[in-house]
């Protein structure tokens, strides 16, 4: 492949860590979406940047620190969330703070040369290294393999938690297990878009999806495709183009949600057109 951008070793792992990412996010998207849980999901988000700051300070991995704190802090939330201890938006607001400032802090207080902030916060095609590659691998398996057998519960607790209740006992559990996952997906990918965009990588591709079918298992399917697509071209444009890879991702799955929208607008109107006696029957 000599004289394209694949001779390059880093634009390699950047590609195929935009394939994991891609499904694991549009596994832990659709349950965010359909749950209506984004709020929740950023909160973990930045609450992990506690864990990053914490870890630069002691000298370890600041995505093994992140993904202590994130999981932590989804754990937390989702404590208060079912023993109805605090209002789970204040709950979400005070660790999403929390966890931001703690990170400043302890990245202000370690000693020596102050880390380079913009590839946790924006993201960067650079700092995908091999590890960040086989975790996001293994990530995508579990995904695959819990969905598979989870399947039903998962299904009843996105779209009626009441309903799910009297399909399994285990519902508590289970949202604490799903939101531990979501915690560790939302970290493994701080790699690729960083803290700030992480979470749009996790809601657009579902919002897409659901432009087309209300169908759970199309939605993942979907998510993942179009997850890909946009963070692969995302990749490709940024290499050429000279800019910060993770808003460039971003940017383009924003503009692939615009073209969706009008696509099915467009459908609708034609529909319309078609079968004039719809607008009548009011």
């Amino acid at each position: 492949m000599e004289g394209t951008i694949f001779q390059y070793d880093f634009i390699v792992k950047g590609l195929l860590g935009a394939l994991f990412a891609s499904i694991t996010a549009g596994f832990a998207g659709t349950y965010i979406v359909t749950r209506k849980m984004v709020f929740l999901s950023g909160g973990i988000t930045h609450a992990s940047f506690g864990g990053i700051g914490i870890g630069y300070y002691a000298g370890i991995n600041p995505v093994a620190g992140a993904a202590v704190f994130g999981v932590l802090s989804a754990l937390g939330i989702e404590y208060l969330s079912i023993n109805h201890r605090i209002r789970e938006d204040s709950a979400i607001g005070i660790l999403w703070a929390f966890g931001m400032a703690t990170g400043i802090i302890f990245i202000y207080l370690t000693p020596g040369y102050s880390p380079n902030l913009m590839s946790y916060l924006f993201g960067s095609i650079l700092t995908v290294t091999n590890a960040d590659i086989i975790a996001l691998g293994i990530m995508s398996v579990i995904f695959f393999i819990y969905f598979g057998v989870f399947y039903r519960t998962i299904l009843y607790t996105s779209f009626d938690e009441s309903f799910a209740r009297t399909y399994s006992s285990g519902v508590d559990a289970f949202k604490y297990v799903t939101t531990s996952l979501i915690a560790l997906t939302i970290v493994l990918n701080i790699r690729m878009a960083g803290v700030i965009l992480v979470l749009s990588l996790l809601t657009l591709p579902p919002n897409i999806a659901m432009l087309f079918t209300r169908k759970y298992s199309l939605i993942i399917l979907v998510s993942i495709l179009t997850g890909f697509a946009g963070t692969a071209s995302g990749y490709v444009i940024s290499y050429f183009a000279g800019i910060p890879v993770g808003a460039t991702i971003i940017f383009t799955l924003v503009i692939m949600w615009i073209i969706a929208k009008g696509i099915t607008m467009l459908m609708l109107s034609g529909f319309s057109n078609l079968n004039p006696d719809c607008d009548r029957k009011q």
